[in-house]
């Protein structure tokens, strides 16, 4: 799948540069170009994709500091020059947008919103949105910031996929640790996903392409990606067991969005070397599935990948009632009064997080 990233926020450069380097390191060619936005000149300086600095005359270079009212109003502001950097980068060949950002400071959760909003107004594709909760430790101010461009965000995109940061986040790791994990495993994971559309050398029996990528995603709502590897052995008929435990572990315990199973749609990519690869391993992991998703519209093919192991790769469209997405929206709504008690702007008035327009 031929995309464009655009990374708005610190977390969303930071995601957007990880996920072009994947690209390029693999030489998958799926990602078309990568744009970092920010209001905040330092977080720009570390990256080394394209950058774009908005805001300027409002706070000089030095971010919005959580509030993403201002980074809304800001990214409405600025939305036509943030158009014209991409001018070029989306060209006829591109097959999806993808706008990322960490949905609990200020710029990326306000501004993330803002504009998709714009770009579904110019583009006929597809525009997505890959948001990251932040994490259960983190203050109450991004807890409720995150419920609120959520939000915004469900309404104005095609789809969101959702990474929960407590998914991949293991004990004992420092902050920075932790974070480079999570944006690593975005990376290889929406990398793949992004690279299981293109035409690639091998070929796989039924190799999947783009549109069952855009078909899976097509109801909208949330979304949520799987990921599980495991040695595969060099006769696919010793493989078949593989691939259906990796597909278990990928929806069970390897998903962005974890306990979201029940699901619209879904979509199993098997990736490795085409003659390890066994065709009722494929078909029986598709079965169990649909069973366990709940879902009649769950598609399956394969991804040629020179490798000695398998990778299964699920991706699930319409995943809101999970029990995790519950949760995060009872404890937004929760931070939400919080912060309103304390907050004199009166900022959050709405117990039931308001839209950010």
């Amino acid at each position: 799948m031929k995309a464009v990233l655009i990374g708005v926020g610190q977390a969303g450069g930071k995601v957007a540069q990880a996920l072009a380097e994947y690209d390029y390191e693999m030489d998958f060619g799926a990602v078309q170009g990568a744009l970092a936005v920010n209001t905040a000149r330092p977080d720009l300086q570390t990256l080394d994709i394209e950058t774009m600095l908005i805001g300027q005359d409002r706070v000089k270079g030095h971010g919005v500091g959580g509030d993403n009212e201002l980074g809304a109003e800001i990214m409405q502001e600025e939305a036509v020059e943030v158009m014209d950097a991409l001018d070029g980068r989306i060209t006829a060949s591109s097959e999806a947008i993808f706008v990322i950002a960490g949905l609990g400071g200020g710029t990326g959760s306000g501004g993330a919103p803002a504009l998709v909003r714009e770009l579904q107004r110019v583009y006929s594709i597809p525009v997505y949105g890959l948001g990251i909760l932040p994490g259960r430790d983190e203050g109450a101010i991004y807890q409720a910031n995150a419920g609120r461009s959520l939000k915004t965000l469900l309404r104005e995109a095609d789809s969101v996929l959702l990474i929960d940061n407590d998914a991949w986040h293991s004990a004992g790791e420092s902050v920075a640790e932790g974070f480079d994990a999570i944006n690593r495993n975005i990376a290889q994971r929406v990398g793949l996903l992004l690279a299981a559309g293109e035409v690639i050398e091998g070929v796989g029996e039924s190799v999947v392409d783009s549109s069952e990528i855009i078909n899976t995603l097509r109801s909208g709502g949330l979304a949520s990606l799987g990921y599980a590897s495991a040695d595969a052995s060099p006769d696919s008929g010793e493989n078949i067991n593989v691939i259906t435990s990796a597909t278990r572990s990928a929806l069970l315990t390897g998903t962005s969005l974890p306990d979201a199973v029940e699901a619209d749609a879904a979509l199993l990519v098997v990736a490795g070397d085409p003659d390890r690869i066994a065709r009722k391993g494929v078909e029986r992991a598709r079965r169990w599935l649909e069973e366990e998703t709940g879902s009649l519209e769950v598609r399956g093919g394969d991804f040629p990948l020179e490798s000695e192991r398998i990778a299964a790769l699920v991706l699930l469209g319409g995943v809101e009632r999970g029990s995790r997405v519950q949760q995060f929206l009872q404890r937004a709504r929760d931070a939400a009064e919080t912060v309103e008690k304390r907050d004199t702007t009166e900022q959050f008035r709405n117990d039931d997080l308001d839209d950010l327009f």
